[in-house]
């Protein structure tokens, strides 16, 4: 009786263990640095995903995601970021688009700081995947990795940058449209298993989306619903193996990121 007692215990220990960076103290925090722990730093943005999905759509998912790896790697989640670059969508309400600067340079900060207080296994994970909002992460880890070259060779300071979307992604003409996009189906399947309370409606099917290559005033003009994709093909159970498979992929960053660094 006092055996399983003590492994009831232990459970609920383990979790109820803070998750969230910012929950830590002094002394806690001062101890995972020293253990090598990994930091997940989830990225999002307050950008439009049509009239059924909220502006939070992409601080959601990296947010779930980031939470439900640390759970299963021992790992720490940094308060999200809910700002990105939104150029596409800068002209719809509600979306508040910030400039490339000010995202690469309140990303470099907060890396370095975390350098500075000793973390140096850090996964920057953005639910926000356009091309400018990711460059600037990029930029901004590549810089701090740059700056600690010699700890960086030994693998004491290792950065990954990525978009959950790298992964979602992967599962595009399975049981949703291959040229599913922005708040599409995958994208609102993912928020009815994550915060379903949110979820206003079904969106309308729209496919159009600006022109590749080209540079535009108003880019709103080519996708007048603000998305890409089949919202009616979307489900919970859809979202729940959508994030499950993401959450698996990031799981294996992580681990990446724990395992000693092989060096020539």
């Amino acid at each position: 009786m006092r055996e399983k007692m003590s492994e009831t215990h232990a459970d609920a220990s383990a979790e109820s263990a803070p998750l969230w960076f910012d929950e830590l103290t002094m002394s806690e925090v001062e101890k995972a640095a020293k253990s090598g722990m990994v930091v997940i730093f989830p990225v999002g943005s307050v950008e439009e995903h049509g009239a059924y999905l909220p502006l939070s759509t992409d601080s959601l998912q990296p947010e779930f995601i980031a939470l439900e790896v640390a759970k299963r790697t021992k790992s720490l989640v940094l308060p999200t970021l809910r700002y990105g670059v939104c150029l596409s969508t800068r002209n719809f309400p509600g979306t508040l688009s910030i400039n490339f600067s000010s995202l690469y340079r309140i990303t470099f900060d907060i890396l370095s700081e975390l350098v500075r207080n000793g973390f140096g296994k850090i996964l920057v994970l953005s639910g926000h995947a356009a091309t400018l909002h990711m460059a600037a992460l990029r930029l901004a880890a590549e810089k701090v990795v740059l700056q600690n070259e010699a700890a960086s060779v030994e693998g004491k300071v290792r950065i990954m940058v990525l978009s959950d979307y790298d992964f979602a992604y992967d599962l595009r003409g399975k049981s949703v449209s291959e040229k599913d996009g922005h708040g599409g189906a995958i994208e609102t399947s993912r928020i009815m298993a994550i915060k379903p309370s949110v979820v206003k409606g079904v969106g309308k099917k729209s496919f159009t989306q600006p022109p590749l290559f080209e540079v535009l005033a108003h880019p709103e003009n080519h996708f007048p619903t603000g998305t890409i994709g089949d919202p009616a093909e979307a489900s919970a159970s859809k979202g729940q193996e959508i994030n499950s498979y993401v959450m698996e992929q990031v799981v294996k960053l992580v681990q990446e990121l724990q395992a000693p660094k092989v060096t020539h």
